[in-house]
């Protein structure tokens, strides 16, 4: 829980570094070291096909090239909900 609790508060910096995107690599590290954790509570113990799950992977990347994260929202992926 700290790594997705560490991950949501650095993710929402106005802006970063080489250290705090390291930071934040290292939270994502904690997160995919425990998301078996997340597992008996999904109805077919899989994380695979949730997208708020997938796009932690694609933070970095993307804040390297667009820019701080901190006005994003979920907006498209509620939709599917």
């Amino acid at each position: 829980l700290k790594s997705v609790t560490d991950f949501i508060l650095i993710a929402g910096y106005h802006s970063h570094t080489e250290t705090t995107l390291r930071y934040l690599q290292d939270a994502l590290h904690g997160i995919s070291r425990n998301i078996h954790l997340f597992l008996p509570y999904r109805h077919n113990q899989s994380i695979s096909q949730i997208p708020k799950i997938h796009s932690l992977f694609h933070y970095i990347e993307c804040i390297k090239e667009l820019g701080s994260a901190d006005n994003s929202d979920t907006e498209v992926s509620e939709a599917t909900h």
